[in-house]
């Protein structure tokens, strides 16, 4: 027999079923969405804190920093160069062929030394016209004796003495411009010769020369004028690149130390002369000139490092060096962090003040820190 089901009936048979489809459909979904799994958080060890043991802590004294007010100090590259107020050129007036040179480039020279000889036809010709100004002068000087004895007994006229005795004085005059001129050419007119010498216009050392024995020489024959270069190195310079942004903290008179890189231990004090009007539009930078008495062993072209003291003082904390642990190419210090743990802390030093070091940044004066960093660094890594 066939049992009918009424509809109310059938009707919650097919929900109870679609509700079960539903689920089933769900639960595979999520199985096969690919969504990723939540993130988890892995705690990762503090790299820069130490934590002794409690018994240990006693081991490391703790300072505190202490306080000192510095002048910031700027370090600027530069290099040796003469002064040209002491750099004088040697040139032969006297154009001609140079026929002996009786010194070389880097030699130290006297004032008034010879340095070379040049023949020239220049010279020559200066004699000739001193040789026949001498002669017109002398008659010139006879015709003005006669005109006046002439005029004393009435041969002749005032004028005529007048005429004469300004031709005398022409005479002469073209004899003193023509002694000038060997002077000039650095002749001597009593010894006539057609090789002029070439003295040492100052005492110095030869930094330059453009002539060599049979070259040319004078201000038209030759290439250059200039046959040698004397600078007196007693005083030098030192001009120095300073940047822009630094320029405000020096000053024309301010005083430079100067360090050599060849002699680095020897300490050279020089003044500020000029601070350059131009700034380089590449580097941005300013050249320094510094006048620096030579100490002797100054040469030009030396590499040197001037350093300059800020007009304003700063304040900075100051620490044992041992404090300081200088370690991968930077430096720190271990400040306390809490109970028995101790935090290293980057640092940038300053300068050495006996057994303390400076530190610009990184702590400040009045904090506490550990006073031997390499014993605790030492210990944070057995």
């Amino acid at each position: 027999m066939i049992s009918k089901i009424s509809s109310p009936a059938r009707l919650a048979a097919l929900l109870v079923s679609a509700a079960a489809l539903c689920l089933s459909s769900c639960g595979k979904k999520n199985e096969g969405s690919g969504a990723p799994p939540p993130a988890q958080v892995v705690p990762v060890q503090d790299m820069s804190l130490i934590t002794l043991d409690q018994k240990d802590v006693s081991k490391f004294p703790i300072v505190t920093a202490e306080k000192t007010a510095l002048s910031n100090e700027l370090s600027a590259t530069g290099a040796v160069f003469p002064d040209v107020s002491r750099e004088v050129p040697v040139i032969s007036l006297a154009n001609g062929r140079v026929v002996d040179i009786k010194t070389r480039l880097d030699d130290y020279v006297q004032k008034g030394q010879l340095l070379f000889q040049v023949q020239s036809a220049d010279v020559t010709a200066a004699f000739n016209a001193y040789l026949k100004s001498v002669n017109d002068e002398d008659l010139a000087n006879k015709a003005y004796l006669r005109a006046e004895d002439l005029f004393k007994h009435g041969a002749i006229s005032q004028a005529m003495v007048e005429q004469a005795d300004n031709a005398e004085r022409d005479a002469k005059a073209d004899r003193l411009a023509a002694e000038e001129q060997l002077k000039l050419y650095g002749a001597d007119k009593n010894h006539p010769n057609n090789v002029v010498d070439v003295h040492a216009p100052i005492s110095g050392v030869v930094i330059g020369q453009n002539v060599t024995n049979a070259a040319a020489a004078g201000v038209s024959l030759s290439g250059s004028a200039t046959a040698f270069t004397i600078a007196d190195l007693t005083s030098v310079w030192v001009l120095c690149d300073v940047y822009e942004h630094d320029i405000p903290r020096i000053r024309i008179g301010q005083e430079a130390r100067i360090k050599a890189n060849a002699y680095p231990d020897r300490l050279i004090k020089g003044t500020i002369s000029d601070i350059g009007p131009v700034l380089d539009p590449q580097l941005r930078t300013a050249k320094v000139r510094i006048q620096v008495a030579n100490p002797g062993y100054l040469k030009l072209g030396m590499f040197v490092t001037a350093t300059f003291t800020d007009r304003h003082t700063e304040t900075h904390a100051v620490v044992p060096a041992e404090a300081v642990l200088h370690l991968h190419d930077r430096d720190w210090v271990f400040v306390p962090a809490g109970g028995n743990n101790f935090r290293r802390v980057e640092v940038q030093p300053g300068s050495i003040l006996g057994k303390r070091q400076v530190i610009l940044s990184g702590i400040q004066p009045g904090q506490q820190l550990i006073a031997n960093a390499l014993m605790l660094e030492t210990a944070g890594t057995q």
